[in-house]
């Protein structure tokens, strides 16, 4: 069930990284060559809609094999107007406040590995709300895992810029998870910020030296390991 009123894509464009950046829109294919398993269905119909989460990513296959294990992760969504199809995709974090018990689905991920990072979301797990495709970039608040993913309603749906011709309601390609605002952050943390901590560790061997928001920037779905969070958390203790 969509949001009323606006539409919030979670594909996200590359960021930017400050108010001078250039704004250039990804021309990355998202298709893959290879299809993975749909996730099973599992409710019905998605509480308010997020259509402003997604974000344009460049597609890239998933890692199977030796799959590290997540409890933590950082989701790209667009806090300003952007229009898609004639549809504004903005959703910030003041607007997830805003929906019923302050609850969205997450819907219109369009890349398989971000795809595949939601399936492995449980119930509980936490997530940095990150402002994405905007004059400052960075972490807004926390939000976390209310429901696990289930079929995304936005693939099916004509009328909305996430619309998937090939996917269908037996063989669904994209998923989604509900997520609940928990908090804002005690201060905004900026990816300036972000990028000089993980410039420093990549030299002293701290906590964000693989951090994926520099690694596999492109995706609006990104795992963050125990270490990263915390380290990423206590910053929000310190003054800018």
């Amino acid at each position: 069930m969509s949001r009323p009123g606006k539409k919030r894509s979670r594909a996200t464009l590359p960021d930017k990284e400050g108010p001078a950046a250039k704004f250039t829109k990804s021309k990355t294919q998202e298709e893959e060559a290879s299809m993975m398993p749909a996730a099973k269905e599992r409710n019905s119909k998605p509480v308010g809609s997020r259509t402003g989460k997604a974000t344009k990513e460049a597609a890239c296959p998933s890692e199977q094999g030796s799959k590290q294990a997540y409890s933590h992760w950082l989701m790209k969504s667009e806090p300003e107007s952007r229009f898609e199809k004639g549809v504004d995709v903005k959703f910030g974090i003041e607007d997830l406040k805003a929906q019923p018990n302050q609850t969205a689905c997450w819907d219109g991920v369009r890349n398989y590995q971000a795809r595949n990072f939601m399936r492995d979301m449980k119930v509980g797990q936490e997530a940095f709300f990150y402002h994405s495709n905007c004059k400052e970039p960075g972490i807004a608040g926390i939000i976390k895992i209310v429901k696990e993913a289930y079929p995304d309603h936005t693939q099916f749906d004509k009328k909305d810029p996430h619309y998937d011709s090939s996917s269908t309601k037996e063989n669904p390609k994209w998923s989604m998870v509900d997520v609940q605002f928990v908090r804002m952050t005690k201060r905004f943390i900026p990816l300036s910020e972000l990028k000089t901590q993980h410039q420093a560790h990549r030299a002293s061997g701290g906590p964000l030296k693989d951090m994926t928001l520099f690694t596999r920037q492109r995706l609006s779905i990104q795992p963050l390991t125990d270490e990263e969070f915390e380290f990423v958390l206590s910053l929000e203790e310190k003054s800018s």
